[in-house]
């Protein structure tokens, strides 16, 4: 059997799993920074990472999951201000929408969720050592900057020159050692919220938060981080930056998903083209969008369109109405098993376009296997294809798809559709062939297809009107 390689950003190269810890897997992924309701984009990070979780728990892992929330930073006190709320009720009111768009997509809650104002003492901790060691430096004004020249492994993940970044336009570059260095610590400002340091009020810069809640939950050194690709500069670098400069390891793998873009361009809030998660599921079902935003590989740009979206979801549907049929002949739902090919798949890099091919594939033979009532067949192919959904997040059957109503609805499609076939039948024996007809073309413009077979007929949906 295989085993799991990553793709690691650092060094460019796809390289075996070997954890720290054997039989552990530790990861921090970036999260939010809750100034907005989230977009597809967002969740899109999530969904990639919270496949890796569910992998590495199926490979037999205990997995340590952290997922910060950032709660204090410019863009969240900008917005407060034009929402005319505080900023702490700004960060909590988006901070309960992200958490309710991960649920609605059965995103596994991390083990941690830290919030960046409740490790204040922490990161206070850390600048202390990176001031002490002469790394860091404090210039009088209620700013700690890192001085990045002495850093000897600087941009080393980006793979950029020092000498070609651009240098800071701030009002407060002139307090700096070097235009380059980078603020851990931004001084009060009227206004503003603010913490006490030995080096004056001030809060947190972005960077700072992650090193600090990073080593508070996983120690010095861990498994995985994790994050959107466009964190790996200035972000990422500098959380390497601030945490080796402490003496810490850090990361040994990173890991990093392409975005979703609309156009051509990247999902953003300032660009105009967002797609909140909940317009986007007045559109399709959550598993429907959980699928849809899964099923690219984590490194490759998603880009995003309703038509696409649209197939997306007729595919799944598709895979639903087989594994209903196949509950029905069998007498029982499907029970996960994960398939050899699913398993390749998987450890490969999280190789989710090869584990949708092992889901075609073994649809295909479970069709077959269905006209020909070759039970024993079935059973093995909707075993494996419920196996690969439950390692996508997809699996019809989880609870977390159920508790909103929608299987509720979904049962009540199913039984309309009989119904119509019932009818449809009647009509057949009594050689009604007109109403027979009118029922199948009726069904056929709403996207359910008919298909007569010896054991009688099945259906299946074939497209989707815009809702």
């Amino acid at each position: 059997m295989s085993s799991l390689t990553l793709y690691d950003t650092l060094s460019r190269s796809v390289l075996p799993f070997v954890p720290i810890r054997k039989g552990e897997a530790s990861i921090y992924l970036c999260g939010a920074t809750v100034q907005a309701p989230p977009h597809i984009g967002h969740v899109r990070s999530a969904i990639n990472f919270d496949i890796l979780g569910r992998w590495l728990t199926k490979s037999g892992y205990k997995v340590t999951f952290i997922r910060n929330v950032t709660d204090i930073d410019d863009k969240i006190l900008n917005k407060a201000s034009h929402e005319d709320l505080t900023w702490w009720a700004l960060a909590m009111k988006y901070e309960r929408a992200f958490a309710s768009a991960y649920d609605a997509l059965n995103v596994i809650r991390p083990t941690y969720e830290p919030r960046a104002t409740g490790h204040i003492t922490q990161m206070i901790q850390l600048m202390q050592t990176l001031i002490d060691n002469g790394t860091a430096y404090a210039p009088g004004n209620g700013d700690v900057y890192l001085e990045v020249r002495k850093l000897t492994s600087y941009l080393t993940l980006s793979r950029q020159k020092l000498e070609d970044l651009q240098t800071s336009t701030d009002s407060d570059a002139s307090f700096k050692k070097d235009p380059r260095d980078f603020a851990m610590w931004k001084a009060a400002k009227p206004g503003e919220p603010s913490w006490p340091t030995p080096w004056g009020n001030g809060r947190p810069g972005w960077h700072l938060e992650c090193s600090a809640m990073a080593h508070t939950y996983l120690g010095e050194t861990f498994d995985i981080h994790g994050g959107g690709l466009d964190l790996v500069f200035p972000h990422h670098e500098n959380e390497i930056a601030q945490s080796q400069a402490a003496g810490w390891p850090f990361a040994k793998t990173w890991m990093h998903n392409a975005l979703v873009t609309a156009s051509g361009e990247k999902m953003s809030k300032s660009l105009g083209n967002s797609m909140l998660v909940s317009a986007v599921l007045e559109r399709v079902r959550r598993i429907e969008l959980r699928w849809y935003l899964g099923s690219a590989h984590y490194r490759s740009i998603l880009e995003y369109s309703p038509e696409a979206l649209d197939e997306s979801a007729v595919a799944f549907r598709r895979i639903e109405s087989f594994l209903e049929r196949a509950s029905k002949l069998l007498g029982h739902n499907p029970v996960p098993v994960l398939g050899q090919s699913l398993i390749e798949a998987m450890n490969d890099d999280l190789a989710v376009p090869l584990a949708l091919a092992h889901i075609s594939e073994a649809l295909r033979e479970g069709n077959v296997a269905l006209a020909n009532s070759d039970l024993a067949l079935l059973e093995q192919k909707s075993n494996e294809i419920r196996g690969a959904l439950e390692v996508l997040g997809c699996d019809p059957y989880d609870p977390a798809f159920s508790e909103s109503g929608e299987v509720d609805l979904r049962e009540a499609l199913d039984g309309t559709i009989e119904l119509a076939l019932k009818q449809r039948q009647s009509a057949r024996d009594r050689k009604d062939f007109a109403a027979s007809d009118e029922i199948r073309d009726g069904l056929a413009a709403l996207g359910i297809a008919i298909e007569d077979t010896p054991q009688g007929p099945r259906w299946s949906i074939t497209h989707t009107e815009e809702r």
